[in-house]
């Protein structure tokens, strides 16, 4: 059934699908999973892992939807919306089909972005656990995060205090000579809190820690939810933990998380955090929600353990990169697939007229600011001159070898001439292209984006990588450069070429993921340029070694780990039902 969504608001229609919700029970039955595979949370279920890969180990893969998008807006064009509508119109034409998404921020949900659980009819419910830290896997994170830094801080403030014979005696520790000025992480919570970026700790006297400055990075940046995006297993996990660099000692020697001996503990809160969370789309597909890592400084997908097993359960197994192709897409394609060993099918390019036009020379668009009305009437030569960002984008799917398929996400103030403008220019370059109505009517308005997918799925895949895995890490910056963003090239700072030629010269960074780093508003480093700029060179200013998740970032830019809170945040439009505890607000 769809609701009226230009009526409704989005917890409203979820509150609606809710009421029919299947129980665990109903999906142990429905996915044809045992008993002890499917652990009960509430309203909710965390599948197991280990157990069910392990039963299903020797079943075919389904086949392997990727979600991205052209370069967005400020007010994001719908990645997560289409992937909810493409499960539900692949169940509405009878397919075993279902997903995995990523577990939102607290922070955005909070803040201005919302909760990034789809909307209108394609949306994933139930929306308030969803919302609100579904079943703690971030909250575990934190806990596994902060422990490292208070075993940091700790040991510190002993070393301090003790000499080297009395911090034996009382503890077996040899002295670690920690660095103060070289302490890479900080501490994480879960919200957008500009006024924790920067701090002082250990005010007081010598029994109050260490005193040093400190910072504070919101949760779903933190190296421990990379790691969880790209482990295969739990053994991969622990190993991986046991890898981060905390901080430097006095010699310039990274120490990390084993050398503080509080890798095992962080395993022990993350045990669980490797079990995907089951949820629904509004028409009852199943939809997993795994990992939710930035998409700068990480792969910004969910998880590879997802994917594995959603390709085991399900015919049609749907994912979703964060940003556009230039970024999420190239990730997904030369990371996340390299790590996993995964072949895609098809890749789905999410396009909306609303951002064509901007890219055609239309004016800013922006949260919180009407939008002009170029962008709800008719206007076939901005949309026209807009078009070469779409075609970029469908360019660099193309180069991996993966189908594309172009998904017109539709506005209702949308033409049926700006419609066919799309489509002729996207058949023109060899394409399929799909206009798809989710948002309005659910899984029958998808049904054409479905039917163009279910196309896509038969024909095969020649995939390739964008470079060799032996690639030095400048010659794969220039690459991406060139080849997907379409730069002349890339140039470096004194300081960030030199850092690049130590870890190329350095084999224990030889298998590290290049990790790009840069806006996601632009395909070049600025994020005013819109379309598709030409003559220009993307800077790279700085390298970022994350060693638990194997990542080398070059940074075209600045960057910030903590976002901050707008002046008119989500949360002022949340309540509580003090009678049936039911929640309103949530976007």
């Amino acid at each position: 059934m769809a609701y009226d969504a230009t009526q409704m608001q989005d917890w409203q229609i979820s509150e609606a699908a809710e009421l029919n919700m299947p129980s665990a029970r109903d999906w142990q039955d429905r996915l044809g999973l045992q008993q002890d595979e499917v652990i009960p949370m509430g309203r909710l279920a965390k599948l197991d892992f280990l157990k069910i890969i392990d039963r299903l180990s020797s079943r075919p893969d389904g086949k392997y939807i990727e979600v991205t998008a052209i370069t967005p807006t400020p007010l994001g064009e719908g990645k997560s919306t289409t992937s909810l509508g493409l499960m539900q119109g692949l169940g509405k034409r009878g397919k075993n089909a279902g997903g995995c998404l990523r577990q939102p921020s607290g922070g955005p949900t909070m803040n201005v972005k919302g909760t990034a659980a789809g909307g209108g009819n394609a949306l994933l419910i139930p929306m308030t656990e969803f919302s609100l830290g579904l079943t703690g896997d971030i909250n575990d994170i934190a806990n596994a995060h902060n422990l490292a830094m208070v075993a940091l801080t700790a040991r510190m403030q002993h070393e301090r205090n003790y000499g080297d014979e009395q911090l034996a005696k009382l503890s077996k520790m040899r002295r670690l000579d920690v660095d103060p000025t070289r302490v890479e992480m900080g501490w994480v919570i879960d919200y957008c809190a500009q006024a924790m970026r920067n701090i002082l700790i250990g005010i007081g006297g010598w029994q109050d820690g260490y005193l040093m400055q400190s910072k504070f990075a919101i949760t779903v940046s933190s190296e421990l939810m990379a790691i969880l995006a790209i482990v295969t297993d739990l053994a991969d996990l622990r190993k991986r933990l046991g890898e981060i660099t905390v901080a430097y000692d006095k010699q310039g020697k990274p120490l990390t998380t084993s050398d503080l001996e509080v890798a095992g503990a962080m395993a022990a809160w993350m045990r669980n955090t490797i079990n995907p969370t089951l949820c629904s789309t509004a028409e009852y597909q199943p939809c997993m929600v795994h990992a939710g890592p930035f998409a700068n400084i990480a792969v910004g997908q969910s998880s590879i353990i997802g994917d594995r097993l959603g390709l085991k359960m399900f015919d049609y197994h749907v994912t979703e990169s964060g940003f556009a192709a230039d970024i999420g897409f190239e990730k997904f394609w030369n990371v996340k697939c390299r790590c996993s060993g995964l072949k895609p099918n098809v890749s789905v390019l999410t396009t909306t007229i609303r951002a064509l036009k901007m890219h055609g020379g239309g004016p800013r668009v922006a949260p919180g600011i009407p939008l002009a009305e170029e962008y709800t009437k008719e206007n076939l030569k901005l949309l026209e001159q807009g078009l070469p960002n779409l075609l970029h984008h469908l360019g660099i799917i193309r180069r991996s070898g993966i189908n594309p398929v172009v998904c017109i996400n539709e506005f209702h103030t949308d033409t049926k001439e700006e419609i066919a403008l799309i489509k002729r220019a996207v058949e023109a370059a060899g394409a399929r292209c799909a206009a798809s109505q989710h948002w309005a009517k659910g899984g029958e308005g998808a049904l054409e984006l479905a039917d163009a997918v279910l196309d896509a799925c038969k024909e095969e895949v020649h995939f390739k990588y964008l470079y060799p895995a032996e690639m030095k890490l400048r010659d794969r910056v220039e690459v991406i450069a060139k080849e997907v963003y379409g730069a002349d090239g890339a140039s470096w700072t004194p300081e960030a070429e030199a850092k690049a030629k130590q870890l190329e010269a350095d084999p224990k960074f030889a298998d590290f993921a290049t990790m790009m780093v840069k806006t996601h508003l632009s395909l070049s480093h600025d994020p005013t340029l819109k379309g598709v700029p030409k003559g220009w060179v993307l800077p790279i200013r700085d390298v970022l070694v994350y060693s638990g998740a194997k990542f080398l970032c070059p940074c075209a830019g600045t960057i910030s780990l903590m976002p901050g809170t707008s002046s008119n945040p989500g949360f002022r439009k949340i309540d509580v039902d003090v009678k049936t505890g039911k929640v309103s607000g949530l976007f």
